[in-house]
């Protein structure tokens, strides 16, 4: 009997410990909803009925992912995108952890994307698919624009083909085998040097 109590202690101990866990898992990350859709599946008695989640998730600290997931309910649904994006998770260098490095341009199928670093201040300028990616990156300043398909799953996977070409001058100047302060010299040392050519 005494081994049986200690035994269903052990498990309610072992049911706290994990619930922890998760518990910490839910902080670490930000997940947000970008579209939920019925989908129809026809059989042979009629039409079997559900519902598709895409969820973006992030740390807000450089890293994203997203995921989506099917089932007869929504909640179940929304868990497994959520789920799938926790494992589709890339780290994007920011710089000052607020912003882009540099401009880039992302596409994926009709989908065709635009992201420009902006100055502290300017906010997330973007449309609902695109902000909800850089919110849970953790980006605060970016000026973002879609130029082809007004589709959420085309918009967040151009979205992150954009930020998955974001370099940081760390890495550049660790393959080049040269100073950061080079690598920054250099990039504005080009632009004043474009700049009075165009004068």
């Amino acid at each position: 009997m005494a081994r049986e109590d200690r035994q269903e202690r052990g498990d309610r101990q072992r049911g706290r410990g994990r619930g922890a866990a998760d518990r910490e898992d839910r902080d670490e990350f930000v997940d947000k909803l970008v579209a939920i859709n019925r989908v129809a599946k026809v059989v042979k008695g009629g039409k079997n009925f559900g519902f598709a989640a895409l969820v973006v998730v992030g740390d807000q600290k450089g890293r994203v992912g997203f995921g989506k997931g099917k089932a007869r309910e929504v909640p179940e649904a929304i868990r497994k995108a959520s789920q799938e994006a926790k494992r589709s998770l890339v780290r994007i260098p920011l710089r000052e952890g607020r912003t882009l490095h540099h401009d880039a341009a992302g596409r994926w199928g009709a989908g065709k994307v635009v992201l420009r670093a902006a100055p502290p201040g300017t906010g997330i300028i973007a449309g609902g698919p695109m902000r909800a990616v850089f919110e849970t990156l953790g980006v605060q300043d970016v000026v973002a624009k879609s130029l082809g398909s007004s589709n959420p799953y085309n918009m967040v996977r151009a979205t992150i083909d954009a930020l998955k070409a974001q370099t940081s001058p760390r890495s550049i100047s660790a393959k080049r085998g040269k100073k950061v302060s080079e690598i920054l010299a250099g990039r504005h040392g080009g632009g004043e040097q474009a700049g009075a050519d165009a004068a």
